[in-house]
């Protein structure tokens, strides 16, 4: 019998911590709504659009909805979804606030990396520089990650040291 108990206790302690393994990372109460499309909504758009207005920033629109700013074009090679791509970076919110940054130099595999960045990357060649205005929907999403809240627009500064 005290097997019994023991392996019920069990079961309910798993069963537990598996469905918070499971559990959504979006925040109910950033009023975001989930857009498994992969194109941004016209309001997500707009919102950037607002931004960049309000900032006096002039950016290109790209087909895709991502906002970006060609600073330096490059000479090298151009990043393919495949290539491995060293950057220096430095990610924002629209408040100003940064979340992630990286100085000295990081290496990803493009394909790997957020569906804004997959875009971006390949608008510039080694050795350029861009700044990109992501919707949510290309970006984090609904999701919270780090310091970035649910449903942000988020904007890197991104230099391309590499292509690999």
């Amino acid at each position: 019998m005290k097997s019994k108990q023991v392996l019920i206790a069990a079961f309910v302690v798993l069963s537990m911590f598996a469905a918070g393994c499971l559990k959504s990372d979006s925040n109910p109460s950033s009023n975001c709504t989930p857009n498994t499309t992969g194109v941004p909504t016209a309001a997500e758009v707009s919102a950037v659009q607002a931004h960049l207005t309000a900032n006096s920033i002039t950016a290109t629109q790209h087909p895709s909805g991502l906002f970006y700013k060609i600073n330096v074009q490059g000479t090298g090679a151009t990043p393919t979804a495949t290539s491995r791509v060293t950057v220096k970076y430095t990610g924002k919110l629209t408040n100003g606030s940064v979340f992630d940054q990286n100085t000295t130099g990081t290496t990803f595999t493009l394909n790997q990396l957020i569906t804004g960045w997959q875009i971006g990357l390949p608008l510039i060649q080694k050795g350029g520089s861009i700044d990109l205005y992501l919707p949510p929907t290309l970006g984090y999403g609904c999701n919270s990650v780090g310091g970035i809240p649910a449903g942000s627009i988020t904007i890197f500064n991104i230099e391309l040291i590499d292509v690999l």
